[in-house]
């Protein structure tokens, strides 16, 4: 069990002076951008990376070292799909518990969804956003709405947002229903070069379902989500970024319909990103069982053969990226009949585990493909210059044990909220250190 202890160390991200020199040593560096896997040893100054070395020139010799034998070092994993519910919904998570979290889970940056109370939908509460985010253990990126109130109805200020910090836009949480509104969304997006995330899910025809539409949904008499809904936005929203030549990013990628759907649109030369999550690589609908709250998320668990298109598309880099969904709830939201719960599983301490556990060690993905999907990926969808480990670089880094095994205990997780859907599987690999900046953000004592 990896266990939330008094000594894990957490610091505070003082911008305000450089970094002191630090040396990561004997560690299995990961590096895809540089095409760099081999043991080294890798020198951070002022914050940047001085280098990837074999020997610490004399100038280090003395610096302070973190010992890194048996374990890797890679670009510091970027979560490109979180709510931190702050503002509105501090009780679930705040900015400063999400990013404890996002730090203990390995991820030295994350990307906030818009989608809270109110939401992110003009400069000021950008602005707010990052404010808060300052000196906390994890780099945070705001994506602002698309629509104003995420409506559907009237564009939210786009340009003032990006210019704010805003790093993409979405309605997350809701589809763009109009499809005027989504096009001229799309054609502003152009102006900025930012990516516009694509929730997709036609609410007419998901509309009052919990669970994927299909045997199980029958067998256990809950009303169901069919693939359709979700497949239906996806062609729709490929069709117009095809259109109009902007980016797009499809999230929370579930079915296997899907992963076609981006796979041709990717060979047509369409500008289309996507992501899925680690629940989709793990579970299937009939791991709900006996109505278990904490495997209701949107879109739902799918069928074994949408798991294995998902797994084959991750594979493959027809999905680009493997982000948490990370969607903290109270309990009071959870521990009610499953019709009732609120959709939503809580990932950023669990994610790294389950991709090694369930793809790395399988073979099925490999390690420098895993970081290209955690780091260089979501950095280079976002723009956020990372992702790589050369010389001048952000030293934000991620030291990976992956072979440690644990077992998933809620009551040990730094997030605020308790909802995850791995309760008690036994994984193997978690992230023993975060480096941001160059700082030792955290330290897992275990």
């Amino acid at each position: 069990m990896v266990k939330k202890r008094e000594n894990d160390a957490f610091i505070r991200c003082d911008n305000s002076r450089p970094a002191p020199p630090l040396v990561i040593r004997q560690g299995r560096v990961i590096d895809p951008v540089n095409s760099i896997d081999r043991v080294a040893q890798v020198i951070c100054t002022e914050g940047k990376i001085f280098g990837v070395v074999d020997e610490v020139p004399a100038e280090f010799a003395d610096a302070p070292a973190i010992d890194a034998a048996g374990k890797w070092v890679v670009p510091g994993l970027v979560d490109m799909h979180v709510h931190l519910r702050e503002p509105g919904r501090e009780d679930k998570e705040t900015i400063a518990t999400g990013t404890r979290a996002a730090a203990a889970g390995g991820f030295t940056a994350v990307a906030c969804m818009p989608n809270t109370q109110p939401a992110l939908d003009e400069e000021s509460k950008i602005r707010y956003v990052i404010q808060r985010g300052e000196n906390c253990p994890s780099r945070i990126y705001p994506v602002g709405a698309i629509t104003k109130g995420l409506e559907g109805e009237e564009l939210a200020p786009i340009g003032e947002m990006v210019h704010a910090g805003a790093r993409a836009v979405s309605d997350d949480g809701k589809s763009v229903a109009r499809t005027n509104i989504m096009r001229n969304a799309l054609n502003y997006s152009k102006s900025f070069n930012i990516p516009v995330i694509c929730h997709c899910e036609d609410t007419a025809i998901s509309q009052k379902g919990h669970i994927n539409e299909g045997v199980f949904s029958t067998h256990i008499g809950i009303r169901g989500i069919p693939t359709i809904a979700e497949e239906i936005v996806v062609a729709r929203d490929l069709l117009l970024a095809e259109y109009t030549g902007a980016r797009i990013h499809i999230a929370h990628v579930s079915t296997a319909g899907s992963v076609r759907l981006v796979r041709e649109a990717k060979a047509r030369g369409v500008n289309v990103t996507a992501e899925t999550c680690p629940h989709y690589v793990a579970l299937i609908d009939e791991d709900i069982g006996r109505y278990d709250t904490n495997k209701k998320m949107n879109p739902p668990l799918r069928t074994d053969r949408d798991r294995t298109a998902v797994i084959a598309g991750v594979t493959d880099n027809t999905i680009d990226v493997v982000a948490s969904d990370h969607a903290p709830h109270v309990p009071e939201e959870k521990d009610v009949e499953f019709e009732a719960a609120a959709f939503g599983v809580i990932g950023l301490e669990t994610s790294l585990g389950v991709i090694l556990t369930f793809m790395v060690h399988k073979g099925l993905l490999s390690p420098l493909q895993m970081v290209e999907r955690m780091s260089v990926a979501p950095n280079r969808i976002l723009g956020l210059g990372g992702g790589f480990l050369s010389r001048g670089a952000c030293a934000d880094i991620t030291i990976i044990d992956p072979q440690a095994p644990w077992s998933v205990d809620a009551r040990n997780f730094y997030s605020k909220s308790r909802n995850t859907a791995f309760e008690g599987m036994k994984l193997q690999g978690y992230a023993s250190g975060t480096i941001v900046g160059g700082r030792a953000v955290f330290n897992r004592k275990v």
